[in-house]
Parts: C-alpha cells; structure tokens; sequence
C-alpha cells in the first residue's frame, strides 16, 4: 500500500457514524447470554457467571506494551502494541502461556480503564493495537474502542486469536478490524476436541478463514513494511502431523487465496499438560517443519513468514 493509498483504521467511520457504540451496547447485552464463540455457553456474564472462557463481565489483562517477538510485518520500528487478556475460549493441553491462558493472571479493566490502555500504545508509538486471545472479551473490547475513538485513537486493530470464532462475533467485527492474525490449529476433529478442547474446529476454523478473507483480503503493508490490512495466518507445526499441515496448505491456497501470507512456525515444545499426551510429548522435528513448510510452498502459497 502506498502512502497516498493510506488511510484511517476501520474503525474510525463506525465510530464517527454511530455504528460502533451500537455494536458495543448490543455486544455487552448478549454477554447475559453469552453466546460470543462457539461454545455457546449460554451464562450470563453480567451476573458473574462464567463459561468455557472462566471470564465474567470485564476484561482481564495479564499484560500490555510494545512487544517486538510478532511477526516481522506486524513489529516494525517500534513494536506491535499488544494487550495480552486472560483466559481463553480455548483449552490447549500443550499452552505455552498457561498461567495466562488457564490460570487467569492479570487485572479485571473496566471499559475506561482498557480505553486508556488503548491510548497509551498510541503514545508509545506502536504500529497497532495487537489483542491477543480476544474472542472471549469481545463486548469490552467494543466498550474501550467505542470510548477510545473519539479521544483519537488512530491504531490499526489486530484481532491475534486461536481460529475458533463464531459467524455472529466476525459480524460484529465487521469493518472494524484492520488485520486478522487467526491461528489454524488443526485439521482433524478429533485432536481439536482432544487437546484444545474443541468440538468441530477444522470446520468452524475454515468458515472463519473464509469470513475473515472476505472482509479484509490478502495482507497489505505500507511504504516500510508494516502491515495495514488483511489476513494474516498462523500455523504451528505439531509432532506426528497432528496439525494437518498439508490439508491445511491446500485449503488455503485453493479456498482463499495463494497470496495468503502465512507464519508456519516451529517452536511447538511440550508445556503445560502436554506430556501426558504421548504423541505431543515431544518437541517438533527439524524434519517435520521442514516438511510442513514445503507443503505450503507446494501448495503455491508464496508468501511465508521470514522469507
């Protein structure tokens, strides 16, 4: 994307137009009967109640600042600038941040609060607003943006999540986030429910690829680089080809689109519970990445993280 191409984030005219605070009041009302990922839990969060996610009514946030460990495309000069909640919709067996994702560390932010944070990242400099594991907070995240816009808040959203999204939440992110960076975990039913503990994600995860393509394209940069709008994928590359790596290259290069940049990654060790599963208690080969990675470039996708 060039500089006369750029533009502001696009949340910016939902927010001039009224949609966003809409979206934001109907988001915050549904969590009464939360159904905002495919679990369909079902409680009410307003009550204190809580689901698969073990979040109630406010955000919890384990962390935020400049992080420069994202993609290359995402950090830039100054850092991706992410907001890590806690909790998840998910429940990996092998969860690298665990005490996060499980254990729930962190603070609960009121709307307020979380618009602030959204604001400072601003003032840091940081290329984006990066919420990593968002799905399940989705009603406060509108609430803070919804807040934050009007104060100036010109950040590009990176909606970072796990892949397990629901058609009625990627509705009401509709021309609101700038980048999505979904994982794609797994091809098969059965390891999905197994290890993550969730049913029917290969088919949920490809009609969130498709929706998520739809809304925002192939991943586009700016003059340095720096990623502005599209989807981006993550894949991590398990033991014994339990992620599906080669079904999942076709499905992207025939079902979305072969310039779809993808992040096929290694560093799967075995955290958290996963020594208990024998076929993850291991860490990825050199070979099977390796195999995994050329998978995709035979697949015809091109554009491959760190090449």
């Amino acid at each position: 994307m060039t500089a006369a191409e750029a533009r502001d984030p696009a949340y910016v005219a939902l927010a001039e137009s009224g949609e966003l605070p809409r979206r934001a009041r109907a988001a915050v009302a549904e969590l009464a009967h939360c159904r905002h990922c495919p679990h369909e839990c079902g409680v009410d969060r307003t009550a204190g109640q809580v689901g698969r996610c073990g979040t109630g009514r406010r955000a919890v946030v384990a962390s935020y600042g400049p992080h420069y460990g994202e993609e290359s495309v995402l950090v830039g000069r100054h850092g991706s600038g992410t907001v890590f909640f806690s909790h998840c919709n998910l429940g990996c067996v092998f969860c690298q941040n665990h005490d996060i994702s499980h254990g729930g560390e962190g603070q609960a932010a009121s709307a307020d609060e979380l618009a602030l944070v959204f604001l400072r990242l601003q003032r840091m400099r940081c290329h984006n607003l990066n919420l990593v594991s968002p799905t399940h907070v989705l009603g406060p995240i509108l609430e803070a943006l919804a807040l934050a816009a009007p104060l100036g808040l010109r950040l590009p959203i990176v909606w970072n999540c796990g892949g397990y999204e629901c058609a009625h939440a990627l509705e009401l992110l509709d021309g609101l986030v700038d980048v999505y960076m979904p994982d794609a975990k797994y091809q098969d039913p059965d390891s999905a429910e197994r290890l993550s503990g969730a049913r029917g994600y290969p088919e949920v995860n490809r009609a969130a690829l498709r929706e998520m393509h739809r809304q925002v394209g192939v991943l586009r940069t700016d003059g340095s680089g720096v990623a502005v709008r599209g989807l981006l994928l993550r894949h991590l590359v398990l033991p014994n080809d339990l992620a599906g790596s080669g079904e999942l290259a076709r499905f992207v290069s025939t079902e979305l689109s072969p310039d779809t940049f993808v992040n096929v990654m290694a560093q799967y060790r075995p955290c958290h519970m996963a020594h208990s599963y024998p076929d993850i208690a291991r860490r990825t080969s050199t070979a099977e990445f390796l195999a995994a990675r050329d998978g995709f470039r035979a697949a015809g996708l091109h554009r491959l993280d760190g090449e």
